[in-house]
């Protein structure tokens, strides 16, 4: 009788109390981490791809982290980043080792660090070691990991740590990336898929990882894939910051990568190439609209200072930027916001690359700006402009990207149509009459997709007149340009064996988009002919493969525009009125008082960056 009234009070009591007297944890679910407070502004950091590829090493990392803690952490620098490859013990310079690579993978079908060229992560302590060496400076360490589960944990079917799957379990070949064939797809749903995700990042959160770079993610855009990852981050106890690459990231999915990562790509791999440079004007206009703290569209790294020490695109260099792209450069990621990853070998900076990333005014506008925005284009004539929201001070930026043009298309002796990967045999033949030229040009021009470095290949080019022929490659060129490499007589622009649509060719010109060759022709030839093709190094990437290709017997070049132009910018254009004071931010000096208007002559290929404040009544 006791127990019964016993079990009625308790009973009622519990109706009585009900939510109150529960446990705070079983009333409401704990919030979900809002990762975007993790970086509400641009990260800023180092990133080992431009000087050292796939084969950097610990020394090297430490070496460029230590020169970041003394001179570039007090401006913002953070982020000391291991790209691609590290989990390959024998990589190489100029491409990757898919012939004999050695991996270094855990029992769960993890890649681990290479022991060789990362000696702290021997007897399974993984980055953990170099980590702790970045927090002791107080800087934060990431790395680089392509999206998917290893080939060779599927081949092996390791174990998936938290599921009783096996990595063959939750694979697919489709959409295996075509330039890299380490991964296969995770595909979403399957028994294991999230766990293996979960398990990756909880290895990364207890190495101490702060950042992760995802690559193979965005263009074509993984949308099931993103969805994982940002899944197995929020559950990993670590406030890991999430970059997508490459680019561009499809413009219809901006909204759903803005939910799911810190920073995404909206273009493809950026080098020291100023076509490359010229095309992020209509980008970032294009992404501008989607800035917002915690979440930034990637304009991709810096190219800046010394690259190409071991690197996938040309050799050991300073930036082939003059100082004037390089202020363009740094003048539109800064007002566009664009996580800032410099490239070069930190600790090779001489003073003028070491001033461009200290500067605090222009580091302003990068970090604290709002409304950030294309103002106008007229022709190449650009301005940008963004809002303080502290002070309500404008910021300006007005770029001259004038180039010397070339000439239409429709003024060739030949035009190849829009050369693709669909294009039969991948490539077009040409036959040009060259009677009597004493000139030839060879042109290669992006198709239109804004990839400014597919490889190109004129095969065997021959002048002949019927009775007489004489191989092109054998010929010495006047001059000759190309996007980041050189152009190569019998060899692809990379060094590599020329190979059109799975064919391999003796004879023949390697270069890509864009570039031009000259010719002296000698006399008597009244003929042309060559198969202009998409080289399979372009032919093979996720990205870019359009190009035409373009023939002339005249000088194609049209008339060199002036060294500076003025670019006028009316002051009610920013929303402003009465005299205002003008601070030039990369020169630091006040330029007084201005009414009206503002016209500033800029540089061809250079740029002025401006604080504009109203001037106070008294």
């Amino acid at each position: 009788m006791l127990s019964t009234t016993l079990s009625r009070l308790v009973t009622a009591t519990i109706l009585v109390c009900g939510a109150a007297c529960m446990p705070a944890a079983a009333q409401k679910a704990p919030a979900k981490p809002d990762f975007h407070q993790w970086a509400l502004t641009p990260p800023m950091g180092w990133n080992s791809w431009d000087c050292y590829g796939p084969t950097v090493t610990e020394a090297e990392v430490k070496a460029n982290a230590d020169y970041m803690a003394q001179h570039l952490k007090s401006s913002g620098w953070e982020y000391v980043v291991v790209d691609i490859r590290w989990y390959v013990s024998n990589d190489t310079a100029h491409g990757y080792n898919e012939k004999n690579p050695e991996w270094n993978i855990d029992a769960y079908g993890r890649f681990v660090p290479a022991p060789n060229r990362f000696p702290s992560s021997a007897g399974g302590k993984g980055f953990k070691p170099l980590a702790d060496y970045m927090h002791a400076k107080g800087l934060k360490f990431g790395i680089h990991i392509m999206r998917g589960v290893p080939v060779i944990a599927v081949q092996r079917k390791l174990p998936i740590l938290g599921s009783k799957a096996t990595a063959a379990d939750i694979y697919s070949k489709e959409g295996q990336a075509g330039w890299l064939h380490d991964m296969y797809t995770v595909v979403a749903g399957r028994p294991g898929a999230q766990e293996y995700y979960n398990s990756l990042f909880k290895l990364y959160a207890s190495w101490g990882v702060d950042f992760v770079k995802v690559d193979d993610l965005s263009s074509p855009y993984h949308k099931p894939e993103v969805e994982m990852i940002r899944k197995a981050i929020d559950l990993s106890g670590r406030k890991i910051v999430l970059s997508t690459s490459p680019g561009e990231t499809p413009i219809a999915e901006a909204k759903h990568v803005q939910a799911h990562a810190n920073m995404w790509r909206t273009v493809g791999d950026f080098w020291d190439s100023w076509e490359q440079l010229k095309e992020h004007f209509e980008v970032c206009n294009r992404w501008s609209p989607y800035i917002r703290p915690g979440a930034f569209p990637d304009a991709d790294m810096l190219p800046l200072g010394r690259l190409g020490i071991r690197a996938e695109r040309g050799d050991d260099r300073m930036t082939r930027f003059t100082h004037d792209e390089q202020y363009t450069l740094m003048s539109l990621w800064s007002i566009f916001r664009s996580p800032l990853m410099f490239g070069g070998d930190l600790p090779s900076n001489d003073a003028f690359t070491l001033s461009l990333l200290t500067n605090q005014d222009v580091l302003a506008v990068h970090h604290n700006s709002t409304n950030n925005r294309q103002l106008f284009r007229k022709d190449n004539l650009i301005a940008w402009t963004a809002d303080d929201p502290k002070t309500g001070d404008k910021f300006l930026a007005l770029f001259n990207a004038q180039d010397q043009e070339l000439a239409p298309a429709s003024e060739a002796a030949w035009a190849s149509t829009i050369i693709t990967r669909q294009t039969p045999g991948q490539s077009q033949a040409l036959d040009v009459d060259i009677t009597g030229a004493t000139k030839l040009y060879l042109n290669v021009r992006d198709g239109g997709d804004d990839i400014a470095w597919d490889h190109a290949d004129w095969l065997n080019p021959v002048l002949t007149n019927g009775s007489k022929t004489v191989q092109l490659s054998t010929l010495p060129w006047k001059s000759a340009s190309a996007g980041w490499g050189n152009v190569t007589a019998d060899k692809s622009v990379s060094g590599a064996e020329l190979m059109v649509a799975g064919k391999k060719y003796e004879r023949g010109i390697g270069t890509h988009s864009n570039s031009m060759i000259e010719y002296d022709l000698p006399a008597g030839y009244t003929r042309f002919q060559a198969t202009a093709g998409l080289d399979n190094a372009g032919a093979v990437q996720n990205t870019g493969g359009t190009l035409q290709f373009l023939v002339y017997t005249k000088n194609p070049y049209l008339p060199m525009p002036a060294d500076s132009a003025k670019v006028l910018v009316s002051f009610t254009q920013l929303g402003l009125s009465g005299p205002c004071t003008v601070r030039d931010l990369w020169a630091g000096k006040e330029l007084g008082q201005v009414t009206g208007e503002f016209a500033p002559y800029v540089r061809r290929h250079g740029a002025k960056l401006y604080r504009i404040s109203r001037v106070k009544k008294q």
